[in-house]
């Protein structure tokens, strides 16, 4: 563990970008997913076809596959990212993948006389949708996209691949530095651990509070 503490800052530095990999790229997928969703639900069918397209492709092919083709595959037509753009894009384009289906589970899930009751008052169709949809089905899709989101700070491990030095990257130099693996890898699994159960205590706050408006 004395390798540990005097390598801890290193450590801390691949959480921080463990950390903006995860908020920014799900961040992003939060409006990718929300738009997805409501093509599929509110668009014409070349809307509708065109999301369910992206949905079945980015869900059936692995994480892995999308990394390399956003990183390794778009240099061939001239398009050159650095790791970190590159890990940005390809979990945003994964993550709203996902989401989109939590939220029209969760937009799916409000009475349709909601709909109905808000379009008696005068309520446009986008009024009715942001003012009286939404904030619904936003308490259904909140313990659903808690999950998605932990899911997504453990995927960031797999951007260590185009030499993103995240908390996994961080931990394989230091082990090829002083050719001792397992304190690191305890020390990571510790540090996404602590990570998880914060993220699930600040989610479960927002659910409760949501809860509790309806």
């Amino acid at each position: 563990m004395e390798l540990v503490l005097q390598n801890f800052q290193f450590l801390l530095t691949g959480a921080y970008y463990t950390l903006l990999i995860t908020i920014v790229s799900m961040f992003f997928g939060l409006i990718i997913g929300l738009l997805l969703a409501l093509a599929r639900l509110k668009g014409n069918w070349l809307l509708s076809g065109l999301a369910k397209g992206y949905v079945s492709i980015v869900r059936g092919t692995p994480i892995l596959v999308q990394i390399f083709i956003i990183y390794f595959g778009l240099p061939d037509y001239g398009i050159t990212l650095g790791p970190l753009t590159a890990a940005f894009i390809s979990l945003s384009i994964n993550i709203g993948a996902y989401l989109s289906e939590t939220f029209r589970g969760a937009i799916l899930s409000v009475p349709k006389g909601q709909t109905e009751a808000a379009q008696s008052l005068g309520l446009t169709s986008w009024q009715t949708m942001r003012r009286v949809i939404l904030p619904q089905a936003a308490r259904v899709a909140i313990p659903p996209m808690g999950n998605t989101f932990i899911g997504m700070l453990k995927e960031t491990s797999l951007v260590s691949v185009v030499t993103v030095t995240e908390l996994l990257r961080s931990a394989q130099l230091l082990i090829a530095q002083y050719y001792v693996a397992m304190p690191f890898y305890i020390a990571i699994a510790i540090m996404y651990w602590v990570m998880s159960v914060f993220f699930s205590f600040i989610l479960n706050r927002i659910e409760n509070r949501l809860s509790k408006a309806y």
